[in-house]
């Protein structure tokens, strides 16, 4: 279901995918790719996000939640070692370890428990695809806390799943926390990370995350064609 929901095409790019990077900027047939770029520009800060799964594996083990240029060419970079290093599958499971699906919610197993009381292997498909739906804004719209958004998204993610041919608009990166936030829950351990590649170099805060060492509290959106 978040394969579905958040990178279609997972099992066939190398960490970057041209298509997504393409119709996030706008780039079509019509303009030419200077006119593309300066429109991309001007429009930085509301372009939607276009990360793809390991991307979005590489900014939470290493990197900051800056939409700076220069962190997301080292996310770029990141993703593509990444890829070099690691399976899809290996890819897949290091993500949703630790991606985040609501305040002091981490991973998979974590998010299965608190919204539904079972462990994943447990989930219906409707509650697989609104833990799917919940990843682009676990903090502002999730089973238990303004599911209105999550649930539009569930809908379109359960109708793909099915076979039917819906497009799932993409979100935006960042994500809102809710109105009484609650602090920053401390994040998990890095899960048997040991066949992690260091980082191509130190951002966010100056620090470096290595194996076994605590990841950055970062949302994040967001598998695998269900959860585990």
């Amino acid at each position: 279901m978040v394969v579905i929901g958040e990178d279609s095409r997972f099992r066939t790019h190398h960490g970057i995918d041209p298509t997504e990077i393409a119709d996030a900027i706008g780039a079509d047939r019509q303009r030419g790719a200077w006119a593309t770029l300066v429109a991309a520009w001007r429009e930085r800060d509301r372009l939607r996000g276009a990360s793809t799964i390991t991307q979005q594996l590489a900014k939470n083990l290493y990197l900051s939640a800056s939409r700076n240029p220069l962190r997301k060419l080292k996310e770029a970079v990141t993703a593509l070692r990444l890829e070099a290093a690691l399976s899809k599958d290996r890819i897949l499971e290091l993500y949703l370890g630790i991606a985040e699906w609501g305040p002091g919610v981490w991973g998979a197993e974590a998010a299965s428990r608190a919204y539904f009381g079972v462990a994943p292997a447990q989930l219906t498909d409707v509650q697989a695809a609104a833990l799917a739906a919940t990843l682009p804004h676990p903090r502002s719209s999730n089973p238990i806390f303004r599911p209105e958004r999550m649930l539009a998204r569930r809908d379109l993610i359960l109708a793909r799943y099915r076979g039917v041919a819906v497009a799932i608009p993409a979100e935006e990166e960042a994500d809102s926390p809710p109105l009484a936030a609650l602090p920053e829950p401390a994040p998990p351990f890095l899960p048997d990370g040991r066949d992690v590649p260091p980082p191509v170099a130190a951002e966010s805060s100056g620090v470096s995350h290595a194996p076994g060492d605590t990841l950055p509290p970062q949302t994040e959106r967001g598998g695998r064609d269900s959860l585990p």
